[in-house]
């Protein structure tokens, strides 16, 4: 291959993103966001308007096998002017522990290649590999849960955010774990191409626009249950039909047919918090899908999941996401979403 360009991008005026590959790349962590740039660029051209050429480059080209096995052509990297490159895109592994040491002259290629482009972002464990490029030190970014610990002991110069599905911080985008690229990629094409086309494509995958729970990796629901067991499930799953009601320690105990004593000494053990910190985790995230997806007021989220008024909503939210009702609407709600106080 010679090193002249295989796409000049700004011939009919769409935005290069160019995906990274190397073997043992996770597929979804780049075929997920590739679809979203896919999907936003068909729509941008049904509009007579320039959208997204997508290519998917490797440090030498040629077929290059995914951790799952499916073999991606690419091309070579040195076929791409870095003047030319609007978006790069790095997925992740699960094998990052392994393979992040045999990629560094591809860290190399993308502390250089990030100066030029427009954007820098990074899917799942591709935290990684910006991290050992220098773009991440002294800012905050996420990654996939499992491997905050281990990012953190890695690269301690970084401010992980553990719950947020994706950080956006100046030139750089950091996301959690797999299709938290794909929530990542349509933040950015809602960027370059408005809300519109981006819910556009959104319905076309049938994914959120905004997942419903806001910045947090998991739900309540599902930390509840991974870390109750089978001992508590059905006890959770009745909570979350049940939050306007009255729940006592006497209530949620019947419900598991144990003692009030019993059951809060092993609630604790199972869960790592009380019974009462428990429902007011459901409840809370119960009102940030409310705040979201309703045009409820604070007052009628409140009673519906069970905080009995305003103020004690609100203090709930100031001590657990450090916000406001009102403020959370405004940053995680649509603005169509946002009129009721």
């Amino acid at each position: 291959m010679t090193n002249t360009p295989y796409f000049l991008p700004n011939m009919h005026g769409q935005r290069l993103v160019l995906f990274l590959a190397y073997e043992d790349v996770g597929l979804l962590d780049l075929s997920g966001p590739q679809t979203v740039f896919w999907a936003a660029d068909k729509r941008m051209r049904e509009r007579g308007l320039p959208g997204y050429a997508l290519r998917v480059a490797s440090l030498a080209g040629g077929m290059v096998r995914s951790a799952e096995g499916m073999a991606l052509a690419t091309e070579p990297l040195s076929a791409f002017l870095l003047r030319d490159i609007d978006t790069i895109m790095v997925p992740g592994s699960p094998d990052m522990p392994r393979v992040q040491a045999l990629l560094r002259e591809l860290s190399d290629w993308i502390a250089v290649a990030a100066s030029r482009a427009r954007r820098t972002a990074s899917v799942c464990s591709g935290t990684f590999l910006l991290a050992q490029a220098g773009l991440l030190n002294g800012r905050r970014a996420a990654t996939h849960w499992a491997m905050c610990d281990l990012l953190q002991e890695r690269f301690p110069a970084v401010d992980i955010d553990r719950d947020a599905l994706f950080v956006k911080q100046e030139a750089v985008w950091t996301s959690a774990g797999v299709t938290a690229g794909i929530d990542l990629a349509l933040a950015l094409v809602e960027g370059d191409c408005g809300h519109e086309v981006a819910m556009q494509v959104a319905r076309e995958l049938v994914v959120f626009l905004k997942r419903p729970g806001g910045q947090a990796q998991f739900s309540e629901l599902l930390l509840a249950q991974e870390a109750g067991g089978d001992t508590f499930e059905r006890l959770h799953l009745w909570i979350m039909e049940n939050l306007s009601l009255s729940m006592p320690i006497e209530v949620l105990a019947g419900q598991v047919n144990m003692s009030p004593r019993n059951f809060a000494r092993v609630y604790k053990e199972k869960t790592g918090r009380t019974p009462a910190k428990g429902v007011e985790a459901l409840r809370l995230e119960a009102a940030r899908r409310m705040l979201e997806a309703s045009q409820r007021s604070v007052e009628q989220v409140a009673r519906l999941c069970g905080f009995g008024n305003e103020e004690r909503l609100r203090t709930s939210f100031q001590r657990t996401l450090g916000v406001s009702p009102s403020d959370y609407r405004k940053r995680f709600a649509p603005s169509e979403m946002r009129r009721t106080r």
